[in-house]
């Protein structure tokens, strides 16, 4: 693959308050990326100065394809219906909507309906659909599940796939660990103004210590552990519970999540 988008020693600051303390990654072509990190992390700022909507201060920014963004904070008349928003978009990218991509998200289901009356889920849809108007190469959802429900959370995770699929390069923020894990090839760790990790989430796992969670039902309860050796904690469990007479009735194991590994890089603090 090559680069679809090269971002190097990138700095922004509102006044005396430093946003982006030289941040560098690169995406790219055809995968799912994220920036990931708590609010204020400055996920924002960078996909913003990224799409070219907001100057930067220095550094160095290189998008090799056409973008379509889908913003945090959008809205549109209260009064338009989604096809008229559909069709003024195309008039300004100067194509003609694909009436494939407009069913699979469902807008003409919304066509006699204003915008001012969509459903959050609905609204999101519809702006993810002027996004994709003029088909883009990259496109950019910042926080593109925020406010769904779980339908309509699932829903839009199924069509960022199909859109990957189809070689888009997307670019996501988001502070949802488990939408990440789902959906990213992937990700970087936005915190205080730097990256502190950029790889994919086994990579980070890696990192930061694979730590698994071993939980076992027996005749006398539930017991938790957290173990680095699954094989050795259960073996000496089990052993314990043969010579104890105590009944085994359910194991399960679970790896450390992304959300357990991205707490413990951001409390370092450092690039890792």
């Amino acid at each position: 693959m090559s680069e679809a988008i090269r971002v190097e020693g990138l700095l922004k600051s509102y006044g005396n308050h430093p946003v982006l303390k030289g941040i560098s990654f690169q995406v790219q072509k055809g995968e799912v990326f994220a920036l990931l990190g708590v609010n204020g992390a400055g996920k924002t700022t960078a996909l913003e100065c990224i799409e070219g909507l907001k100057k930067y201060d220095g550094g160095r920014i290189v998008v090799a394809g056409k973008r379509g963004v889908q913003l945090q904070n959008a809205g549109l008349p209260a009064h338009i219906k989604p096809m008229e928003a559909v069709g003024l978009f195309a008039r300004w990218n100067r194509v003609k909507p694909d009436r494939a991509v407009l069913s699979a998200l469902g807008i003409p289901e919304m066509a006699k309906r204003q915008y001012g009356e969509l459903s959050t889920g609905q609204k999101r849809r519809l702006h993810l659909a002027l996004a994709l108007i003029g088909d883009p190469d990259i496109l950019f959802l910042d926080e593109p599940t925020a406010g769904l429900d779980v339908e309509g959370r699932a829903a839009l995770h199924e069509e960022i796939r199909r859109l990957k699929a189809r070689g888009k390069t997307i670019v996501l923020a988001s502070h949802d660990m488990a939408e990440v894990e789902a959906l990213c090839d992937r990700i970087a760790v936005l915190s205080g103004g730097q990256i502190l990790f950029t790889g994919t989430v086994e990579e980070l796992t890696q990192r930061t210590g694979k730590q698994y969670t071993v939980c076992v039902q027996t005749s006398r309860g539930k017991e938790v552990f957290v173990s680095s050796d699954v094989g050795e904690t259960l073996l000496t469990k089990l052993q314990e519970y043969k010579k104890n007479g105590i009944t085994v009735l359910d194991i399960q194991v679970s790896r450390g999540s992304l959300e357990e590994h991205f707490i413990k890089i951001t409390q370092g603090g450092k690039p890792a």
